[in-house]
């Protein structure tokens, strides 16, 4: 999950405070659009700040966030010749850095496995084998930290899962991508176990939790070892079935540490209109971090229009087109799974 760029302007000749945290003359006003910059007000002139190139002045100091998408400030004490400047001697162009916390951050829903899980884990002594197909139509345009754009990437995940009970499965995934004017990448891989709990024990919804720990490419996420806690919430009425995945992750190593738990809600609404086809509503979503959750502008609501076509007794291709709506995250994305289910199952 990329790191919001930073943002910087300059400003001519301005009164400098001993207390640069508090300048009660500083006001900020947030656009709609991250990447049209921000402005802010200065007394009663107007600025714009815009994206800080790399090799920017050094001396530009950096201070966490103040309230979600309001703007970090402080105007930096820059030094001239060696020495500190004063108040009364500082009549250059000084620079106003921004730089967005955590909570900021450019949250996005997994672009490589673009799914829903359901309840039912695979059986004891069988195999499953799914391939994820998606391409990025419309999605980030330039890069983000480390973190490269998604426009126009192909990505293809290989998913083995093996069951190993009739209620615990395992699972591995090889991540790869396709970036324009790039040959294939290797991403990341990535180790999944998974829990059901049994129906006999007849509660009001089925009941799985799976866990996934990831490993990718600072090229693609800036964490190099990532955790995701996924539950499955499921019920059938009739045709019609719903799954909810109240999914949590965090950063166990990289710069994202100490940043805590981010939600990324998703759900899925199938009608079994045949024995072979189910139509499908899924959505996305990546609300920020628990706790403190970021404002409508920032957060990722994408929704899958699609289905699942029953193939062969053991093949399920499922297919959708997502629709971001928001300028978080990518905005239209075409993805298709096939799922080859194999082995013999154990008693």
């Amino acid at each position: 999950m990329p790191v919001a760029t930073p943002f910087v302007a300059e400003i001519a000749k301005c009164p400098i405070s001993n207390r640069p945290r508090h300048q009660p003359w500083v006001s900020v006003i947030p656009e709609l659009s991250p990447g049209r910059g921000e402005r802010i007000r200065m007394g009663d002139k107007l600025f714009r700040l815009v994206c800080r190139p790399s090799g920017a002045d050094p001396r530009i100091c950096l201070i966490p966030r103040l309230t979600p998408w309001a703007i970090a400030l402080r105007l930096s004490e820059a030094n001239a010749n060696g020495r500190r400047t004063t108040r009364r001697g500082l009549t250059g162009t000084l620079l106003v850095a921004v730089l967005m916390l955590a909570s900021n951050r450019l949250h996005a829903q997994d672009p490589f496995e673009i799914q829903i899980y359901e309840y039912p884990t695979v059986p004891k002594g069988m195999w499953n084998l799914e391939t994820h197909l998606n391409y990025v139509a419309e999605g980030t345009k330039s890069f983000e930290g480390s973190v490269a754009p998604t426009n126009s990437q192909s990505h293809v995940t290989f998913e083995l899962t093996r069951g190993l009970t009739e209620h615990f499965e395992l699972a591995g995934y090889l991540v790869l991508a396709h970036r324009a004017g790039h040959g294939p990448e290797y991403v990341s891989w990535r180790v999944r176990p998974r829990l059901s709990l049994p129906q006999s024990w007849r509660l009001p919804l089925d009941v799985s939790i799976s866990t996934e720990v990831g490993f990718p490419r600072q090229l693609y996420d800036e964490n190099a070892t990532t955790l995701e806690i996924r539950p499955i919430l499921e019920k059938t009425v009739g045709r019609f079935q719903l799954d909810f995945n109240p999914a949590i992750g965090r950063a166990l190593r990289g710069p994202g540490t100490k940043e805590g738990w981010d939600f990324e809600p998703g759900a899925r609404f199938a009608y079994a209109l045949t024995r072979r086809f189910e139509p499908s509503l899924e959505y996305y979503g990546a609300i920020g971090p628990l706790g403190n959750v970021l404002p409508t502008n920032q957060q990722v609501h994408q929704f899958f229009p699609g289905g699942d076509l029953k193939i062969g007794e053991n093949i399920v291709w499922n297919f959708g087109v997502g629709i971001g709506l928001t300028h978080a995250g990518n905005r239209l994305v075409y993805k298709a799974r096939i799922g080859i289910l194999f082995g013999r199952k154990q008693n």
